[in-house]
């Protein structure tokens, strides 16, 4: 069996506690070593063999799970944050059901996810947005015409830019040719979750400077919108005027 499994964004804690377990059990490991942090793996047992994908191809990867599980073993594949984002998973989980090997996904925390922690953020703001956009800039993996970052800036979603850092002059530029006022507040936190973590915020006009001075150009997540600071509404979830199929309004709690 193969476990394709979250390691979350940095701290070892943040791992799941299914994830941990499998990671425990297994006999082979194979982690994503440009961005798991190695901690995560202490609860490896000393006689696991243990790869780092980092160095290896798709199919050097695969060569090492068709033999483990040919051998009867438990393989534990590590990615960081959530496999599902950025995590190139599916290009393994086909070649898997082409082999006939059977396989499960142990979803994990996304780094995106710790930098909204870390900033004490709340994404989904009554009467600020909605809708949270998760994307990235074109690099040497391209991004559809149709999900530019100024086509994407019309909607004034709250935004999390993933491995971009490196060209956020450029990031800045298109999301306020799209729409977004130069004074929208954006922020970029380094290394979510672990002991380095960094966090910087801004505006789209100031927080490229920022960023250049302090010294992050990787392992970062972009964020912006009006959600990181600002007016919003009070949620009626928790209103006591609002009821729902678990409390009934309260009479004059308005007056």
């Amino acid at each position: 069996m193969i476990s394709f499994i979250g390691a979350g964004p940095g701290d070892p804690d943040l791992i799941t506690v299914k994830g941990q377990k499998r990671l425990a059990e297994a006999d082979v490991v194979i982690y994503a070593g440009s961005l798991v942090n190695p901690a995560v793996l202490h609860v490896c047992r000393p006689e696991a063999e243990i790869h780092n994908s980092a160095s290896m191809t798709l199919e050097a990867v695969l060569d090492v799970m068709e033999r483990a599980v040919g051998e009867g073993k438990k393989v534990a594949r590590v990615h960081t944050g959530d496999p599902s984002i950025y995590g190139a998973i599916r290009e393994q989980m086909d070649a898997l059901d082409d082999m006939g090997i059977p396989y499960e996904v142990i979803p994990g925390v996304s780094s995106f996810l710790a930098a909204a922690a870390s900033l004490r953020k709340e994404f989904t703001l009554p009467d600020v947005s909605q809708t949270v956009i998760i994307t990235r800039l074109a690099g040497r993996t391209p991004v559809p015409e149709k999900e530019s970052l100024a086509g994407l800036a019309q909607h004034k979603a709250s935004l999390c830019i993933f491995l971009s850092t490196h060209l956020l002059d450029q990031v800045t530029a298109d999301l306020i040719a799209g729409g977004y006022p130069e004074d929208t507040p954006a922020a970029v936190v380094y290394k979510a979750s672990w002991p380095d973590e960094k966090a910087v915020q801004g505006t789209l006009r100031d927080i490229a400077g920022k960023v250049a001075e302090a010294g992050i150009s990787r392992t970062a997540m972009i964020m912006v919108g009006q959600f990181l600071e600002g007016p919003y509404q009070r949620s009626l979830l928790y209103h006591p005027e609002f009821a729902h199929g678990y409390r009934e309004a309260e009479r004059g709690s308005g007056e």
